[in-house]
């Protein structure tokens, strides 16, 4: 299937590795020119290099906090100017840590608003201008299974994350006659070095080692395995592409059917 994404400009965040990752290389595959980016110079460059070799001069690399109001904006200009717009969208950052409802502080729950929120909402209504004067533009925000059940471990989240998928919601209906398409999907569980940081939160917790919650938590899932992060970038290039014409303002869960909710 032709996603019609060849020559398409696309922009994801955070994506120097993990699910960011598998999307950028995901658009790649499908023809795209893609920018990514990251905090962390080393691994940037390591991404960049390995990238390149496999897809030659498609793919831009940015050291990037996306805390950084200017630094972000600025990046996305710099795409911008380079390759006269921006077509896709993929707003990602890091998870905020775990934590208990009770355990909630204001210091917490204000950083967690500014990397998981905030970062997004700075991205959309950067490009936004640029898409709606082309009229085509898809914008991919990558939320969270917890949107829908929350997790009693992960209060922040819930939090931002809920707050950000309806920030996304209200946007499609205020753009998709302009030719710009809006969806956010819902991550599940994916083998990621996130997850892996989640079990370990977890087993300091309960008592129980790494591999016993890793299995715990995998046994829930009907698919009865984590998640390849291929699959994820498969997904997410699809609603990018010029295939997912009538899909606007969905919340999309790829979780193997570890959601137990009937919408």
């Amino acid at each position: 299937m032709d996603l019609g994404l060849t020559d398409r400009t696309a922009v994801v965040l955070a994506s120097t590795g993990g699910l960011g990752l598998a999307v950028a290389e995901a658009l790649l595959e499908e023809g795209a020119w893609v920018a990514i980016s990251g905090r962390d110079g080393e691994r940037l460059e390591a991404t960049l290099s390995k990238l390149t070799e496999s897809y030659g001069g498609r793919v831009h690399g940015a050291q990037l906090d996306l805390t950084d109001a200017d630094a972000l904006t600025a990046h996305l200009e710099d795409v911008r100017a380079g390759r006269g717009g921006i077509d896709v969208l993929v707003t990602n950052a890091g998870g905020p840590p775990p934590a208990g409802a009770l355990e909630v502080t204001e210091g917490g729950l204000d950083a967690a608003w500014e990397l998981t929120l905030k970062t997004a909402v700075r991205a959309v209504q950067t490009v936004l201008p640029w898409m709606r004067a082309a009229a085509w533009g898809r914008i991919v925000g990558m939320t969270s299974l917890t949107v829908r059940h929350p997790s009693p471990s992960l209060a922040y989240s819930n939090i931002v994350r809920a707050g950000l998928t309806s920030y996304f919601k209200t946007l499609a209906d205020e753009v998709a006659r302009d030719g710009v398409l809006v969806n956010t999907v819902c991550t599940g569980m994916f083998a990621t070095e996130r997850l892996d940081e989640l079990f370990e939160a977890r087993a300091a917790k309960s008592g129980r080692t790494f591999e016993e919650e890793r299995d715990a938590t995998v046994a829930t899932i009907p698919i009865g395995r984590a998640g390849d992060p291929a699959e994820f970038g498969a997904f997410v290039a699809f609603l990018a592409s010029e295939k997912a014409s009538f899909i606007n303002g969905a919340a999309l869960p790829i979780d193997g059917g570890a959601g137990r909710f009937l919408l």
